[in-house]
């Protein structure tokens, strides 16, 4: 990035260019700026365990699946390439889902997990898509899984594979990334993995039913007050759905989304940027940008998938870079949470957190080997004193 649009974001950071949020527990966060280097909550990162994994003390990790290989206690082989990830509660455990970003077999697995956090079993509820990368949950309980290709669709899944899954093709058929969903304003956020990428918004005719309705895409022209409007042919296409509104504000490689507190943090790869959208007060503003660092050096660099805690701490996890998972305090702190070594040409995926916050489930896609079709996909579990 050429030095004097560094030094041009730097001094509009420092003079208030980008404000303070509204968003319930981030109002104080980013008072003077986007989030800058810091000690941690949880402390320095230990020494690596024996599965690579370098933790702050008190935490614990463990692999709980591997590509190619059974999941332990089970006979279902996990798949290819683990990608975006979620947790739904399930009696008294829990289920994570999982993608897998391969073509034409891609799909979704999930693993069950009971009150103790023992695997009870594992099994497909997504077969025969494709480039099956990010998505998100809903509040109504299913897993929406996106392909990402051109004409990549949305899928909806039943975590615990008793319902079929269901393409969703009223939220567009565009290179899908990741969704989440916003039950005040009753629609469902979407990214877009382009180098001129789009961040829409689907609204639903009716609340729970992703069948019908409209899709939306942000217009502005950048931080501060920003608007919504609709995308004129959001299924069939000769126009990418991306340049069909003159205005819409476009975005370089969207990533990760997640929605909580009233706003909906998303990624950008291109420019290494947490942007947040306000929700209710319709704005938009950076959480993150490796050249607004004003001290120290930036820890946080290849910004992907994206979740958060109850408390409202983000955990951003790195497409490569040194293989960290950040964190972004409610303070505006940025710091290294975790660190995955031997894994050097890989990426973190799938970061979700269980229902009741104490464990983290996430994935190195391409594991030790590095190979672009995720045959060493590996999934972590860490467990500790999270901030709930």
């Amino acid at each position: 990035m050429p030095l004097n649009r560094r030094m041009f974001l730097r001094a509009t950071a420092l003079a208030g260019g980008t404000t303070a949020f509204s968003g319930a527990l981030w109002q104080r966060a980013f008072a003077s700026g986007p989030a800058q280097p810091g000690p941690g909550p949880y402390g320095p990162l230990q020494a690596a365990d024996g599965n690579g994994l370098q933790l702050p003390a008190g935490f614990t990790g463990r692999v709980v699946a591997r590509s190619l290989q059974r999941v332990e206690g089970t006979r279902h082989t996990w798949h290819p390439a683990p990608d975006g990830g979620a947790c739904f509660a399930d009696g008294d455990g829990w289920i994570y889902v999982s993608n897998s970003e391969v073509p034409v077999v891609g799909g979704v697995s999930a693993v069950r997990f009971d009150a103790s956090g023992k695997v009870t079993s594992a099994y497909r509820i997504l077969n025969g898509t494709s480039l099956n990368c990010s998505g998100g949950a809903t509040t109504w309980n299913t897993w929406l899984s996106c392909e990402e290709h051109d004409f990549g669709l949305v899928y909806e899944t039943d975590p615990r594979g008793q319902k079929s899954a269901t393409a969703r093709p009223a939220l567009g058929r565009f290179k899908h990334e990741a969704a989440a969903s916003d039950p005040g304003r009753k629609v469902v956020y979407l990214t877009e993995d382009q180098g001129d990428g789009c961040f829409y918004r689907f609204r639903p005719e009716t609340w729970g039913d992703l069948s019908s309705g409209t899709l939306e895409v942000l217009v502005g022209s950048g931080t501060g007050p920003v608007q919504w409007a609709k995308v004129p042919n959001p299924q069939f296409w000769l126009t990418p759905t991306r340049e069909q509104v003159s205005n819409a504000m476009h975005f370089d490689g969207g990533e990760g989304c997640y929605y909580t507190h009233g706003v909906c943090y998303f990624t950008t790869k291109g420019d290494n940027r947490v942007w947040a959208y306000d929700a209710a007060a319709e704005r938009l503003d950076i959480a993150y940008d490796d050249d607004l660092v004003t001290s120290g050096e930036a820890p946080l660099h290849g910004v992907d998938a994206v979740t958060a805690t109850a408390s409202g701490d983000l955990y951003v996890a790195e497409d490569g870079d040194n293989m960290e998972i950040n964190l972004i305090t409610t303070d505006g702190v940025v710091t290294p949470f975790l660190r995955v070594l031997g894994h050097d040409e890989s990426e973190i995926t799938g970061c979700a957190f269980s229902p009741d916050g104490s464990r983290l489930y996430f994935s190195s896609q391409r594991g030790k080997d590095g190979f672009i079709g995720g045959t060493d996909g590996y999934t972590f579990e860490v467990a500790g004193p999270f901030r709930r």
